[in-house]
């Protein structure tokens, strides 16, 4: 069942990727020689208007595949269209000028971003918003002594911005690892700001650092609220992908952390196994709360500036702009080569490591 989960819902975040090249291309003119759904053969397959619908074999990716676009099929191949050439010369990709390409290229990973959007809309409206507001104060720690009380809403710590409880317990980590580390904290209380410093103190019941205090459970939100926190909530997992990119090159993490489809299926049965107990809605709310994270994710890394993905292409688009005339389609063709057997090694590489943990 969990793999029916997973299949579904990554399904439904890829359909909505590729739906978003597709309405652009339509929407200027450009015709679409086949969406498609998964890779390898086909399962179902129809033919409407000069362009195959396609669902294939193997239910990861998918494609919208343009005329004249040199990355899809070529001209030769378009069995779908060849008694319609004469009605569709000059409705090709490459034929369009360069800003509408760029919207074709970014819809895409910006349809991911609306997707994540509206599963927040439907998790927070479900499970309520996560406001930094303090629940208590504990005895003899930090934030006692600094004053700090039940009911401060904490604003920012090290000049940070903070929205929710998740934004200073998942920050907060970082500094709590560092030898007598100080935390700026600033709150309002009363509708007043106010600003205090504190020093993480180890805890021998916990075993680990703490500042004191505890937050209040989730909570109601209102309509504006609402969208505010829907909004933020895909503002969180995009920096977080980028934040987890970035510690990749640091150091902080390593390829061995990378997971593809087995790995997420790995991590939805085991959502699925912790919360079915609660019923279908809690299952639901979570899969969603997983599917904010995979959308976010999806669009952030096809706008990665590497060949064969979305935001490389657009780096050839910016080039274009730059120079006044595209690329040679030679050379951009020979980069996208290396992009595709790059990606494809990753992609190997990702599945045998997935299948590996399986295993440890």
């Amino acid at each position: 069942m969990s793999v029916l989960y997973t299949v579904l819902l990554l399904g439904v975040i890829i359909f909505v990727h590729e739906f978003g090249h597709y309405i652009v291309a339509k929407k200027n003119d450009i015709h679409v020689v086949e969406f498609s759904i998964g890779f390898g053969p086909n399962i179902v397959s129809k033919v409407k208007n000069g362009t195959r619908y396609s669902l294939k074999a193997i239910p990861f990716g998918g494609a919208c595949q343009m005329l004249g676009d040199d990355l899809g099929m070529v001209q030769g191949e378009l069995d779908a269209t060849k008694e319609n050439v004469e009605k569709i010369e000059g409705k090709t990709f490459d034929s369009k000028p360069v800003l509408v390409r760029m919207s074709v290229l970014f819809a895409g990973p910006f349809f991911n971003f609306l997707l994540a959007f509206l599963f927040a809309l439907f998790v927070l409206n479900g499970s309520g918003v996560d406001y930094p507001k303090i629940a208590t104060v504990m005895d003899g720690f930090p934030a006692q002594e600094a004053g700090l009380q039940a009911g401060d809403w904490i604003l920012s710590y090290n000049g940070r911005r903070m929205m929710t409880q998740r934004d200073i317990t998942f920050f907060m980590q970082e500094d709590y690892g560092q030898a007598n580390s100080e935390i700026k904290i600033v709150y309002e209380r009363a509708g007043k700001k106010q600003s205090c410093v504190l020093t993480p103190k180890y805890s021998e019941e916990t075993k680990r650092k703490l500042v004191g205090f505890t937050f209040t459970g989730n909570e109601k939100a209102g309509a504006i609220s609402l969208l505010q926190y829907s909004a933020y909530e895909v503002v969180f997992w995009i920096k977080l992908t980028i934040r987890s990119l970035g510690m990749l090159f640091t150091g902080n993490a390593s390829v061995d952390d990378l997971s593809g489809p087995v790995g997420i299926a790995g991590v939805v049965d085991h959502t699925v196994e912790q919360t079915k107990q609660y019923g279908f809605y809690t299952v639901l709310l979570n899969l969603l709360s997983l599917g904010i994270l995979f959308s976010a994710n999806l669009g952030v890394m096809n706008l990665l500036p590497i060949p064969a993905l979305d935001g490389g292409r657009l780096l050839f688009c910016f080039i274009e702009l730059l120079r006044g005339k595209p690329v040679a389609k030679e050379k951009e063709m020979m980069v996208t080569i290396v992009g595709v057997i790059f990606l494809f090694a990753l992609m190997i590489f990702v599945l045998f490591n997935d299948i590996s943990k399986l295993f440890r």
